[in-house]
């Protein structure tokens, strides 16, 4: 019998039979795997506590011969339990596990699970608005994905302007210079900053990052359509 041993988000759980559940975990040893967790809705079940929702856990599982592993053991390693305390929070949670489970297959490389790991400890930073992790996590998505914009220079070839104002090509992923455009270089050095941030916490001191993340989020959620 051989047991592997791995980190693991769990990305979905679907009820199975009568005391069973069917789970998706994302990891970064295994990528994508799609386990049983046998007896974890009874009551003396050791499994239930190491498979919940906005958390990071060690599991240990055997592989079969179908696609299913069986998971034989789960402690949580750590639960970002403020997610919990605030609904809209709890939504945006549900939406980066159904975004990360849609975009990986099976064979998903690591950067997947280091960048769920972050943007759930983005949303977990009571500090942190959830509109800046938002743009944090579908930024750092696009650069996972090889879909990051242009942002060394403007669709021109020329360096961004100080006094110019841009809109946004989502045809050819890069920032146009257009006489009242949508976005001022404020805006495009912002969204340089984002991708630069190895995890969303850096940006919560950024004064008006705020007000920005929510005003970039149209260009950026152009690009993930690709994704889709």
């Amino acid at each position: 019998m051989n047991l592997y041993k791995t980190k693991a988000v769990v990305l979905s759980r679907t009820n199975y039979r009568e005391t069973d559940r069917i789970i998706s975990v994302l990891t970064p040893d295994y990528g994508k795997l799609h386990l049983i967790a046998k007896g974890v809705r009874t009551l003396k079940s050791k499994l239930a506590g190491g498979i919940e929702l906005f958390s990071i856990s060690d599991i240990v599982f055997i592989r079969g011969r179908g696609e299913l592993a069986t998971l034989t053991s789960a402690r949580l390693e750590k639960h970002f339990d403020q997610i919990l305390n605030d609904l809209n929070k709890v939504r945006a949670g549900y939406e980066i596990l159904k975004i990360i489970n849609r975009v990986t297959e099976d064979e998903a490389e690591a950067a997947y699970f280091e960048l769920l790991c972050a943007a759930l400890e983005g949303l977990n930073d009571i500090h942190l608005p959830e509109e800046v992790n938002r743009l944090w996590f579908s930024c750092h998505l696009l650069r996972v994905t090889g879909y990051a914009p242009s942002l060394a220079v403007d669709s021109a070839g020329k360096a961004f302007s100080e006094e110019g104002s841009y809109n946004f090509d989502g045809d050819n992923m890069t920032f146009v210079r257009q006489d009242q455009g949508r976005y001022s270089p404020n805006h495009i050095k912002y969204l340089k900053l984002v991708f630069r941030a190895k995890n969303p916490s850096v940006l919560a001191k950024v004064v008006g990052g705020d007000g920005l993340a929510g005003e970039l989020l149209l260009p950026i959620n152009l690009i993930q359509n690709y994704l889709h």
